[in-house]
């Protein structure tokens, strides 16, 4: 019989490799056909509710490592919850409408303007459809659970009907108006953008110093001087009104050499005269910038005036302290020509090319206007300096055009009337970043109304009437009976029907005496659409507004975060949401933005390919989110090693408990050694702590705490010595039975605890397992047990580990000196002090085994040739004897039984008494 025959061991069926790639999609098949994520749910009727309300990712593109990151996230977020004891429903949802689904329909080659726009939206919301089949397939690939077949959809006509009856109660409120302000426009996209789809670039301009000539001077300013402005935008200059001081700054009347007489602010003559190349500089006047007001300048190249104003929003940071003023191409402009009832005049079209408006300049498109103007002042003398230089400047964030301001009639959502409301509830709120807080008031505190309207076709009507007169029809009656038709049969009838069969019948309005009606073309806003998506919440009774949680990246703050909570206090007086977590931003691992033209992107399906999904859920869990997080494939490679040590360590217990029946062989509590009830005590402290994480979104630190447990108390230490009991002792001796009991319940509450991480190798080391549940999906987290003990026993082993580690230090040191090869191969000699003596001898253990050592003894005498430590001498010797073949310590008890002369005397009698065949067949080595 051969020696190996006779120890017990592991044996599983879970495998060394997870061969992620090709298992999980197996995996999820099974919980989809086994409808695990339904039968969680079941399982949590009737519990408190948690609900994390999906913010709607685009439709439009297979998804990026952003999108992982958040989905991820909130799976790790609705499967700890789910396990934690709450009823924590997962509902998808997708952003559908929207001009990057109209841009790539014209990519394919189709000409909107050409078609009937009813069949244009048809195409459009196909292309939608697809799209959003695409990412679910994408999101299901990486674990995520929830309600997948019924996910909420900015297009279909219940959530379309929801969003028309926000806008009607907006209405109602008088929160809706229509006025002619600037508004960013893009000319690359021909349509208005909110402040949410804006973002910046450097971009090349010109620096252009202009001289005003002096028309009415009111006896105060010279009338041979001149007003000198400073603009970046020379195409801006045709629609001047207006040059703005600011009534708190100084301001000179300069003559320079050759008698030119120029009004600048005081603190920038100095600047002024460096940049312009004046000489002999003389200061004739000084004025308070109220003195200047209602002084009347000579527009440079019209016949026409310029007034001077005042404006608290003039800086001395650049230029002249004299801003050249648009009313109809700026939003400061704008507020402060309100206020001198200047003309708002705004001369150029959709396509971003002046008008008519702008004579000698019709038709150039703005960047080409901007030579043209500048060679007009040249030619009238009144240019003083043009340069470039390179700044950050708003672009269109789908096209990265450069975007202009232009007033033009639009439909807004009015802030101020609720802006206190909306500042109040924020005040309520959590923020996980605790900065979230202060970055979402002040976005709010200062933001403007909001343009709610689009020139576009793909998307949510706005639905407003004309009257024959041109008044706008926009009442309760006009607008509900509007969203009941699009709840019926969609929001294409507004683009199918005429203006009288989308009224109510016999609908009537005086300002139109021949009952004639016209419809509003323009649409809503996409970031109306999500910013409604809180209305799915009391939709669905399953659910609950205002939601526990939003989640979504930082940019979000100017984007759902603040269009959701405007809409949801206007509405519904109260925020949507009672807390937000916000993430940063996937990066390379260089830190710079992933880019197709940098050749630096990584896509998750290639990740999953490589290494599997579950190596992405795991490096979710091991980053701080809060802020950008880099990521490259050698992260991934990194991350698959943390995940080879938990799968290793988890097999190595299942081996060696696949004969442990926990109903039958479990040790009770009170009968486990000392060591084994400090291991139970470390998992209950770890089962805690991790569970706390969990309830506080710490996931990082679950996935901390796991792996040090794994490497520190399990494998560097229990697991260590295991074999040498779980191999060697008898099938039911009871040191086997303990060190099982202990293992088995670090394997169930392991499983449990990393279910919401790994779920796909948690259900793999669930099938190994014997516990009633079928999936460990559908069990709940342990609860952590407390032991009257387990304040003492941290106490003891964490005094016992600080000894372990100098022994192992004397241990490698006799390794290093080729006294012994394996630390089996040594005796450790110890002189203790009295503390650690007593240590010991509480303990009850054998020590020798805890140190992996063939022999342990303690001197009462000092020992000179030892290694001196804090609180004891070690010496390390060659063990006495021979090598026992079966648990390879050296003992002098080798040959005892004559018929097993191979082994020492404790195994033979394991052997003796359990493999009586060894005796009568003999032993092989």
């Amino acid at each position: 019989m051969k020696i190996k025959a006779t120890l017990n061991l592991g044996k599983t069926k879970f495998p060394m490799r997870g061969n992620l790639p090709q298992k999980e999609p197996e995996w999820q098949q099974e919980w989809e056909s086994e409808h695990i994520y339904q039968r969680r749910q079941k399982l949590n009727e009737g519990k408190p509710k948690f609900i994390l309300h999906d913010g709607p990712p685009y439709a439009n593109g297979n998804i990026h490592m952003g999108h992982a990151l958040n989905k991820i996230t909130k799976d790790f977020i609705v499967r700890a919850k789910s396990m934690l004891g709450y009823d924590a429903p997962y509902v998808p949802g997708w952003d559908t409408h929207g001009l990057p689904i109209e841009q790539q329909l014209a990519k394919q080659g189709v000409q909107r303007k050409e078609m009937k726009t009813s069949a244009y939206r048809q195409m459009c919301q196909d292309y939608a459809m697809k799209e959003v089949d695409k990412q679910r397939q994408d999101f299901k690939r990486l674990g995520v659970l929830g309600e997948w077949d019924n996910p909420y959809l900015t297009l279909t006509p219940d959530f379309e009907k929801d969003e028309l009856l926000v806008f009607s109660k907006m209405v109602q409120r008088g929160l809706i108006y229509r006025g002619k302000k600037p508004i960013y426009w893009s000319p690359s996209s021909e349509s208005t953008l909110a402040e949410a789809e804006v973002e910046y670039h450097d971009i090349k301009s010109p620096s252009l110093y202009v001289a005003f000539p002096v028309k009415d001077g009111k006896g105060i300013v010279d009338p041979e001087a001149y007003f000198v402005i400073w603009t970046t935008t020379p195409w801006t200059l045709p629609a001047n009104e207006a040059i703005c001081v600011n009534p708190k700054f100084d301001y000179s009347l300069v003559q320079v050499a050759g008698g030119k007489k120029y009004v600048v602010a005081s603190e920038r003559v100095t600047a002024m005269s460096q940049v312009l190349g004046w000489e002999d500089v003389q200061t004739l006047k000084t004025y308070k910038g109220t003195n200047l007001e209602y002084l009347v300048a000579q527009h440079p190249f019209y016949d026409r005036d310029s007034l001077l104003i005042l404006g608290d929003h003039v800086t001395l940071d650049d230029g002249t302290g004299l801003v050249h003023t648009a009313p109809g191409l700026g939003a400061d402009d704008f507020t402060v020509g309100m206020k001198y009832k200047l003309p708002v005049l705004s001369p150029v079209d959709d396509h971003g090319c002046l008008t008519d408006e702008a004579p000698g300049f019709a038709g150039a498109f703005y960047e080409d206007a901007n030579k043209m103007v500048t060679k007009r002042l040249s030619e009238k003398g009144l240019m003083l300096k043009l340069d470039f230089f390179t700044h950050s400047y708003p672009h269109d964030w789908r096209t990265k055009k450069p975007v202009i301001f232009r007033s033009t009639p639009q439909w807004f959502a009015s802030i101020d009337p609720i802006r206190q409301d909306i500042l109040d509830q924020i005040e309520s709120l959590e923020f996980k970043p605790a900065w979230g807080k202060t970055r979402l008031y002040n976005m709010i505190r200062d933001r403007g109304d909001w343009v709610i309207s689009r020139q576009r076709v793909w998307g949510v009507p706005l639905p407003i009437f004309y009257a024959e007169n041109g008044d706008p029809i926009m009442t309760k009656e006009t607008i509900d009976h509007v969203a009941d038709l699009v709840g019926k049969f969609g929001s294409n009838i507004w683009f199918e029907k005429s203006a009288q069969e989308l009224l109510p019948e016999g609908f009537t309005y005086e300002g139109s005496p021949h009952g004639k009606f016209t419809k509003e073309t323009d649409i809503m806003d996409v970031w109306f659409d999500s910013g409604s998506s809180h209305q799915v919440l009391k939709r669905r009774d399953y659910l609950r507004f205002p939601s526990d949680m939003y989640l979504e990246g930082s940019d979000q703050y100017r984007g759902w975060f603040n269009s959701s909570l405007i809409t949801s206090v206007a509405v519904n007086g109260v925020a949507p949401y009672k807390g937000i977590l916000s993430q940063g931003f996937t990066l390379d691992g260089q830190g710079r933005k992933m880019s197709k033209s940098l050749g630096n992107v990584i896509v998750p399906s290639d990740i999953e390919k490589q290494f599997g999904a579950e190596i992405i859920r795991l490096w979710v869990a091991s980053v701080d989110t809060s802020s950008d997080v880099p990521v490259s494939v050698d992260t991934f490679r990194q991350v698959s090693e943390t995940y080879r040590k938990i799968r290793n360590t988890m097999r190595f217990m299942l081996a060696n408990t696949d004969d442990f029946d926990p109903s039958v062989n479990r040790v009770p509590y009170d009968k486990l050694r000392s060591v084994d009830q400090y291991i139970e005590v470390k998992l209950q402290k770890l089962i805690a702590a991790a569970e706390q994480d969990y309830e506080e979104f710490e996931f990082a630190n679950v996935q901390k705490r796991v792996v040090g447990f794994l490497t520190n108390e399990l494998s560097a230490f229990y697991l260590d010595f295991a074999k040498d009991v779980v191999y060697i002792e008898a099938k039911d001796a009871l040191a086997r039975r303990q060190m099982q009991t202990v293992m088995y319940d670090v394997v169930v509450a392991l499983a449990k605890l990393l279910t919401p991480v790994l779920p796909h190798t948690m259900e793999q080391v669930w099938l190994q397992v014997k516990e009633p549940e079928d999936y460990v999906q559908l069990t709940d987290m342990p609860q952590p047990q407390t032991f009257a003990n387990a304040e003492q026993l941290l106490d003891q082993w964490q005094k016992f580990e600080q000894f372990r580690n100098d022994v192992l230090k004397s241990l490698e040191q006799a390794r290093n000196n080729k006294m012994i090869g394996k630390s089996m191969e040594a005796q450790v000699i110890v002189h203790p002090d009295d503390q650690l003596q007593k240590l010991l001898e509480s303990l009850h253990e054998n020590i020798a085994q805890l140190l992996i050592v063939s022999d342990f003894q303690l001197s009462a005498q000092p020992l000179p040739q030892a290694d001196q430590y804090d609180h004891a001498q070690v010496e390390v010797q060659p063990a006495a004897g021979q090598v026992c073949q079966r648990c390879r310590r050296t003992t002098q008890d080798v040959g005892q039984d004559p018929q097993l002369a191979q082994l020492c005397a404790h195994c033979a009698q394991i052997v003796r008494d359990n493999y009586p065949q060894a005796i009568t067949e003999g032993l092989d080595n």
